[in-house]
């Protein structure tokens, strides 16, 4: 298996710190990798003004109202 430059850095570092072999080395750093969460982004709704004034509570005499009739 060959590793990036960082990963191997990262496996031989701790392979020194531990005296293990490679094999648990790695097994370690993806088992550490596995456990940590991403970082969750807060949803937020983004929203504009769009100047039109429309009443949205009946979808449907809405629909009609900016598609007209016939658009059914």
């Amino acid at each position: 298996m060959t590793f990036d430059q960082d990963v191997a850095a990262a496996i031989e570092k701790l392979r020194r710190q531990r005296s293990i072999g490679q094999s648990e080395a790695v097994n370690e750093l993806i088992r550490a990798g596995l456990r940590t969460k991403a970082p969750s982004r807060r949803f937020r709704q983004r929203s504009a003004v769009l100047g039109l004034r429309i009443d949205v509570t009946n979808v449907a005499e809405a629909l009609e109202q900016l598609e007209g009739p016939v658009a059914r």
